[in-house]
């Protein structure tokens, strides 16, 4: 269901301009484009990990033009989460029109200040990204926490679905009974989000990567440990975050974080590069002061302070331009409800050497109240492979036991493979420096049929499916 308001004229807008308190003009005008950010008297970012509100006393969304704010969306009674479209013409919003209201997805016309609810859903949609194509992504509050979900913008896509196994209309993209928020879609067209570490069980902040049709999940990098969020990519390919104290980025030469010199503050995330490479930050000085918008050249001294207000936390700055379009994801999937994994050498990982051979690995899953079931068990060859079909749209995890049926290594979370995804791993959380050795895997030269484990049992081995199955 889908309506259209109209919402105050450009006119009147600026009638209802207010300047905020910290207010230097020189910096605003060094962005060189007007900014979009979302004032709240509390802003706890790392709430939605815990399926909470991340503005418990309310949130609007402010333009900031030439180093004066009005609100963008008046006549709401909250509005966070800007992101403007491609073009620049445009603003995706999360908003309620009325206090009680769950928030919704809507869409701004900069232009005219027309806006149009894009998405009707029966709980909280937060979060929304522009996606190629007319789509979109967000985070569905459900019972479990926040989820991805991916749906139609509302108007006619440029270009046909390059797979229809992916399908129109609402798709659900994680599948862990955790929350799942996303914080950029990058430019190789994947979905950069947060989630507790070990995903699916723990509660670390922790960074991964989905693609648009919800395979290929992934942790963005495997040096584990230290809470990292807020990430956003800058336009050499970086994806920059925060740990609170200080920020740090990935880069594509290193298979771990690199500390990013800046300032003494506290970090919020969610930066915004300007055309320049100075960056826009929403920092503060300590836990007990409010988040403003300063502006940070890297490599220089201090930053200087673009936008504040006296009792509110000025976040997630988003800048008013246009912007590089992200690929299309090209989906691979297929009209299945399993999928098939094939893990080239399960005895590589980070965490070292195994004290044992495995002979077989043991598949979990989780029941409609979260608990364990096994689904069975997979030879392990002599080189470590194995090949498996596993339950499609559920949480999983391995277990490579021994010969004895001992546990030789296990996941500490869960993961999953969407319905129709084939999917190669080269070992058990071996990080994504690892490269497959050139040669072809021992179970494939004895047999190119999967193990079925997609029929529970919590006592019987798998069940080898017969030569020249699906």
């Amino acid at each position: 269901m889908r309506a259209l308001a109209k919402v105050l004229p450009a006119g009147v807008l600026v009638a209802l301009s207010f300047g905020l308190c910290g207010f230097a003009s020189d910096p605003a005008q060094k962005v060189g484009a007007d900014i979009i950010v979302t004032a709240a008297p509390v802003y706890a970012p790392l709430a939605v990990l815990r399926g909470e509100e991340r503005f418990p006393k309310g949130a609007h969304l402010l333009l900031i033009h030439e180093g004066t704010a009005a609100p963008l969306a008046p006549h709401f009674a909250a509005s966070a989460d800007a992101q403007v479209s491609f073009d620049g013409t445009m603003v995706l919003f999360a908003g309620k029109r009325n206090e009680g209201d769950p928030w919704q997805i809507w869409e701004l016309t900069l232009a005219n200040r027309t806006v149009r609810k894009v998405l009707t859903t029966p709980t909280d949609a937060e979060r929304p990204f522009y996606l190629p194509s007319e789509r979109l992504i967000y985070a569905l509050r459900t019972p479990q926490g926040f989820r991805l979900q991916s749906d139609e913008t509302g108007r006619k896509p440029k270009f046909t679905p390059m797979n229809p196994s992916a399908r129109p209309g609402p798709l659900q993209l994680s599948y862990v009974r955790a929350s799942a928020f996303p914080t950029d879609v990058l430019k190789d067209g994947r979905i950069l989000f947060e989630s507790g570490y070990p995903l699916g069980s723990g509660t670390t902040p922790e960074m991964y990567l989905v693609y648009a049709d919800g395979s290929g999940v992934e942790s963005y990098r495997c040096d584990h440990g230290r809470a990292r969020w807020g990430g956003e990519q800058l336009a050499s390919g970086d994806v920059v975050f925060t740990h609170g104290a200080s920020l740090a980025r990935f880069t594509s030469p290193l298979a771990h974080e690199e500390h990013v010199t800046a300032p003494p503050a506290e970090y919020a995330g969610a930066i915004a590069e300007t055309s320049t490479g100075a960056w826009l930050l929403s920092a503060r000085a300590s836990a007990n002061a409010h988040y403003t918008i300063r502006l940070w050249t890297p490599g220089t001294a201090a930053m200087e302070t673009v936008a504040a207000e006296t009792g509110e936390n000025l976040v997630e700055p988003v800048l008013v331009a246009p912007r590089t379009t992200p690929k299309r994801h090209p989906s691979a999937l297929h009209p299945w409800n399993y999928a098939n994994l094939l893990a080239l050498d399960a005895r590589l990982s980070r965490d070292g050497a195994l004290k044992g051979t495995p002979t077989s690995v043991r598949l979990e899953t989780q029941d409609a109240e979260g608990r364990a079931v096994v689904m069975g068990t997979a030879p392990v060859e002599r080189d470590g492979s194995f090949f498996v079909e596993v339950p499609g749209d559920t949480p999983l995890r391995f277990t490579l036991l021994d010969a004895k049926g001992a546990v030789l290594r296990q996941e500490r979370g869960w993961f999953w493979a969407r319905s129709g995804e084939q999917r190669i791993c080269v070992g058990c959380h071996t990080g994504p420096e690892r490269s497959p050795d050139n040669r072809v895997p021992a179970v494939l030269l004895r047999t190119t049929t999967p193990v079925d484990l997609t029929r529970a049992s919590k006592t019987d081995s798998a069940r080898q499916a017969k030569p020249g199955g699906r």
